[in-house]
């Protein structure tokens, strides 16, 4: 007996997709939120130094937190999982 080829389907492409996008909705929404948190606490950093010029200890010390507040995060979620 032959097996038969059952080819190309987009419905199980489809509900394969949507089964991959919702178990990485969380992870996703992690890495999102280490990236932010790196840029958003990074710029603050670097705005301070411009500010009160003290250049390079605003943008060093912005990267930083935002370093370990996004792994934290990431960290939450994961364990979370």
């Amino acid at each position: 007996m032959a097996k038969k080829n059952q080819g190309f389907s987009y419905q199980r492409s489809a509900k394969s997709l949507q089964e991959n996008a919702t178990n990485s909705g969380a992870i996703a929404g992690a890495s999102y939120t280490l990236v932010g948190s790196i840029i958003l606490l990074g710029g603050i950093g670097y705005a301070v130094d411009w500010w009160r010029l003290t250049a390079p200890w605003g943008l060093v010390i912005g990267l930083t937190l935002g370093i370990i507040v996004g792994f934290y995060e990431l960290v939450k979620t994961v364990w979370r999982s």
